[in-house]
């Protein structure tokens, strides 16, 4: 478990890491803003199996499978 900053000291990402890589369950948060923009599973640092996209306010965009930090769109 660890948190991820951008060179400003801004939270980017908050969660599971596995040889340096986002893996398991976290969080993404806009740098700007800092407000939570994907929360989900990872692996090899990249997006993979359930998650959920959030707009600026905080609504749901996406609640899917993701694979290699794509969509599944079906």
């Amino acid at each position: 478990m660890g948190k991820l900053y951008n060179d400003y000291g801004k939270l980017i990402f908050e969660g599971n890491f596995f040889n340096g890589l986002k893996y398991g369950n976290g969080k993404e948060y806009d740098s700007y803003s800092q407000k939570l923009i994907f929360e989900g599973e990872y692996s090899n640092g990249k997006r993979n199996g359930r998650g959920k996209e959030y707009n600026s306010s905080n609504g749901v965009i996406y609640e899917g499978e993701y694979l290699n930090g794509r969509r599944m769109v079906m």
